[in-house]
């Protein structure tokens, strides 16, 4: 899966805050994640992230 620093992640199950939205901070056999609402911080193996993946969502490339 082609994911990238800057990309935003839709996921299959919703955070405890309601969204489903996560900014990528860092990429590599681990993956950083950013609640898009309220703004906490995870970090996990990237294989559990892949899974739950629905949809990602690049920034507008100039």
């Amino acid at each position: 899966m082609d994911i990238r620093v800057g990309d935003t992640l839709v996921m299959k199950k919703q955070h405890p805050c309601g969204s489903v939205r996560w900014l990528v901070l860092r990429t590599g056999a681990d993956f950083r994640l950013r609640c898009a609402v309220c703004g906490r911080e995870v970090m996990g193996p990237r294989s559990k992230f892949e899974r739950n993946v629905k949809g990602i969502e690049r920034p507008a490339e100039e």
